[in-house]
C-alpha cells in the first residue's frame, strides 16, 4: 500500500497510532485469528478488540470474514496489506519529471485464459462467465476487470520518452487478488510481471477478497464475487526490480531496452508455478483504488 499526507489516508495514520493495534497487526502476520484468539492473546474482552479491529478494517489493513464455525459464526480477521509506503511531498527544487501512461485494463494485445475466468465493464458481464472466447470480443476494450485461473494477459505499452532524455526509474502500479471460485481470502496464487519478456519478479497473492463490496466496485456486482485486490507498486531502476520496494531480482533497466518507442507487458500465473490461484486484474471503477495500470518513467 502506498499513500501520502493527504487527508483521505488520515484513518491509516489513525489505525497505527496504537499500540494494541501494532501488536493486532504482528499476530495476524503469523495467520489469521478470531476475535476470541486476539483477545486471549492480548489479555483484553472481545468488546475491545473488536473496536480496534474496526479501526484497522476502515483503514482497509485488516479485512474481517463471517464464517461458520464449530461454535456458530465467528470473524476471521485476515491481515491484507503487507507493506505500507508513505510518499512525502516533494520540494519544488526535487520534483522529479516523468512520462506517465495509463492503461485500461481490457486494451490486452495477446492473453490465454483457463477458467475460472471471465471479464465485465461497469455495467455487466462481457458475454457468459468461465469461457474464454469471450477474451476476443470487441467489448473487450471496455472491460473494467478482468480474471482467469491460469494463463496471461499481455499488453502493449507505448514510450513516449524524447532522444535528450534519459530515463533512470519505471513504476508500474496496478490493483492485484488471486482468483478463486467464488472468493477466498486465503487462496494464494504467484503472479509473475515480464518487461520485454524478460522476468522482472514475481508475487505471492494471499487470497481471492469478497464480502465487502470494494470502495468503487459496482453495485450490481455480486458480493459472492472479488470485491477489490491489492494495490502492487512495481520499480525498476539501475539497482534492480522491486515490488513494494522489496527487491524481487536484479533486472536493470539497462537490460530492459527500456528506451525501445514501445514495451511489452505481461501479467500471468505460469503453468509450472507453485501456487497455481489465478489472478484477478482491477481497473477504474472496480476495487479499491479507482485507476488502471499506471505506468511512469522517470528521467532527468
Amino acid at each position: 500500500m502506498k499513500i501520502t499526507t493527504q487527508e483521505q489516508y488520515l484513518s491509516i495514520y489513525e489505525a497505527l497510532a496504537s499500540k494494541v493495534r501494532l501488536r493486532i497487526i504482528e499476530l495476524l502476520a503469523e495467520k489469521p485469528r478470531n476475535i476470541k484468539e486476539l483477545a486471549e492473546a492480548l489479555g483484553l474482552s472481545s468488546a475491545i478488540v473488536t473496536m480496534h479491529i474496526r479501526k484497522l478494517e476502515e483503514a482497509e489493513i485488516v479485512r474481517g470474514d463471517r464464517v461458520r464455525g464449530q461454535g456458530g459464526i465467528q470473524k476471521i480477521c485476515t491481515l491484507i496489506v503487507d507493506t505500507l509506503e508513505i510518499e512525502f511531498p516533494q520540494k519544488a527544487d526535487t520534483i522529479r519529471q516523468y512520462h506517465e501512461f495509463i492503461l485500461p485494463v481490457g486494451h490486452y494485445t495477446d492473453f490465454q485464459a483457463h477458467p475460472t475466468c471471465g471479464l465485465a465493464t461497469k455495467d455487466n458481464v462481457i458475454g457468459c462467465f468461465d469461457d474464454p472466447r469471450y477474451f476476443l470480443s470487441p467489448e473487450r476494450v471496455n472491460a473494467k476487470i478482468l480474471w482467469f485461473n491460469q494463463g496471461y494477459v499481455e499488453y502493449k505499452v507505448p514510450n513516449y520518452l524524447l532522444s535528450n532524455q534519459t530515463p533512470y526509474e519505471l513504476q508500474i502500479i496496478l490493483e492485484l487478488s488471486s482468483e478463486a471460485p467464488g472468493v477466498n481470502s486465503h487462496w494464494p496464487s504467484d503472479i509473475s510481471f515480464f518487461l520485454n519478456h524478460i522476468l522482472i519478479g514475481q508475487w505471492n497473492s494471499p487470497g481471492d477478497f469478497g464480502g465487502i463490496r470494494g470502495k468503487y466496485t459496482p453495485a450490481w456486482w455480486s458480493l459472492g464475487l472479488a470485491q477489490y485486490g491489492l494495490l502492487k507498486v512495481l520499480t525498476i531502476n539501475e539497482k534492480g526490480s522491486y515490488i513494494d520496494g522489496q527487491k524481487v531480482s536484479d533486472i536493470t533497466l539497462d537490460q530492459l531496452k527500456i528506451q525501445e518507442k514501445q514495451w511489452t507487458f505481461r501479467i500471468s500465473v505460469e503453468e509450472d508455478a507453485e501456487h497455481i490461484g489465478g489472478l484477478t486484474l482491477f481497473g477504474s471503477e472496480f476495487g479499491n483504488y479507482n485507476h488502471d495500470i499506471i505506468f511512469r518513467l522517470y528521467y532527468s
